[in-house]
């Protein structure tokens, strides 16, 4: 899901760190190497700038596709969902773009300065080989704090995006009932809980960048110290001092950076560790639906209790029943976007849930209550008709689902579209959400919910 193709531009970083450091220190020693030096600083700082460009294109790519991951998923929550892909897709750029290259440098960096010094200063090179780990140590540590406190940030958020969203579908209902005013506390009241969770995880953000820093800066006085002192006794030559001195804090550098970026792509993370409840997986090709049945088996979710119901190879249902008994949430469980909690919906003999989601959907054949046409300024009942067409047009399917089909129709249409409805469904599977008398007529069978 995450692409990391920009992490290849940093495989010359390790060796221009290397490169940069024995000119500078011969330079300063004495020697020769000016010019290359410019060019090395020049090749590194190039280096850098085009894995930035590298790496922000990876983020979009990045977004794109958990985009299409969490939009696609059935059965998701819209709250959720929404805050999921405006909020939190953002927040795994720090993710890509900081955290994953420190990762790799964190190793590579350290690992290359290990090796050089190990032939030129044998000493530093051990005081630095056992002092690396105290900052991955120190980091875990209260790296584990931050994973908590980050993953209660974002439930916070996730449950004040989804109540937001809620409140402003039913603002309407809200206000006719006069409780737009409590639910207004209720988001004050979330919203104000967020922000508690919010400056918690910040506490230990800037706690963990301390520890850090302290940790890294004794590090590297542990191997500048004792080289000055050998230095002063003539113990090592002025050009491995400094060879000394300029990679020491190189050693240490990624992972101090790794750390605070730790923190600043830990929303991100949050956010990828939910992908997997989001992954369209592929399954099973859907039976042919002129042959299979449709079994309800003691289907529970929502309103919906303990629902039975077999819908025969061409069998035309009509479910009648007062509003919020179920109807639509059975047209939900037909499409895939409603799993049941508990229960089965067989297809063929097949659990609904086993079959590719995506090429059921291309089987079916469906009219939402509200159908949402863009860009496209309709009216109520010329938006119907117009999803009606469309749906009427997949010849190809074999199972039509229409919720409330006539809802925002006059008598004249009406007719027309009843008319077109039961030529075009003639042999084939459909259920249909009815209020109106005269969709009663057009099914074999009425079936109360």
């Amino acid at each position: 899901m995450v692409d990391r193709r920009h992490l290849l531009a940093l495989i010359p970083i390790p060796f221009l760190v290397l490169a940069q450091a024995e000119l500078l220190a011969s330079v300063l020693s004495g020697g020769t190497g000016l010019a290359l030096l410019c060019l090395v600083i020049g090749a590194r700082v190039l280096v850098w700038w085009a894995h930035r460009v590298l790496a922000h294109r990876a983020a979009e790519r990045t977004r794109t596709r958990l985009r299409e991951a969490f939009l696609r998923t059935p059965g998701s929550k819209a709250g959720e969902v929404a805050t999921l892909v405006t909020r939190g897709v953002h927040d795994v750029t720090p993710y890509v773009v900081g955290y994953l290259p420190q990762q790799v440098l964190a190793v590579a960096v350290p690992l290359a300065v290990v090796v050089r010094l190990g032939f030129a200063d044998l000493i530093a090179a051990l005081t630095i080989l056992a002092t690396l780990p105290l900052i991955p140590i120190f980091g875990a540590l209260v790296g584990a704090h931050t994973r908590e406190r980050t993953a209660r940030q974002w439930d916070a958020l996730a449950t004040l995006g989804g109540h937001f969203l809620d409140v402003v579908r039913g603002i309407g209902t809200l206000r006719a009932f006069g409780r737009a005013e409590a639910q207004s506390t209720t988001v004050r009241e979330l919203a104000a809980r967020h922000r508690t969770e919010t400056m918690s995880a910040l506490r230990v953000a800037f706690l963990s960048a301390l520890v850090l820093e302290v940790v890294a800066t004794m590090s590297v006085a542990l191997v500048a110290v004792p080289v000055g002192l050998r230095l002063l006794d003539g113990g090592v030559p002025l050009q491995t001092a400094l060879l000394v001195l300029f990679l020491a804090p190189e050693a240490f550098l990624p992972l101090r950076a790794a750390g605070a970026q730790y923190h600043a792509s830990a929303q991100g993370r949050e956010v990828l560790a939910k992908v997997p409840q989001y992954e369209e997986t592929s399954g099973q090709t859907p039976p042919d639906l002129a042959h299979a049945e449709i079994v309800f088996d003691g289907v529970t979710v929502r309103s919906l209790k303990d629902f039975s119901l077999t819908i025969r190879p061409g069998d035309r249902i009509a479910l009648v029943g007062p509003s919020g008994a179920g109807k639509s949430t059975v047209l939900g469980l037909l499409l895939g976007f409603v799993r049941p909690d508990d229960g089965r919906v067989l297809v063929g003999g097949v659990d609904l849930k086993d079959i590719d989601h995506r090429q059921w959907l291309d089987a079916l054949s469906w009219v939402p209550q509200r159908p949402t046409l863009v860009p496209a300024d309709l009216s109520s009942g010329e938006r119907q008709r117009v999803a009606l067409a469309a749906a009427l047009d997949r010849r190809r399917a074999g199972l039509f689902l229409l919720d409330e089909p006539t809802a925002h129709l006059d008598a004249d249409t009406e007719s027309l579209v009843l008319q077109a409805t039961r030529e075009f469904t003639r042999g084939r599977t459909a259920v249909i959400v009815a209020h109106r008398p005269a969709l009663l007529d057009e099914v074999d069978r009425v079936v109360r919910v």
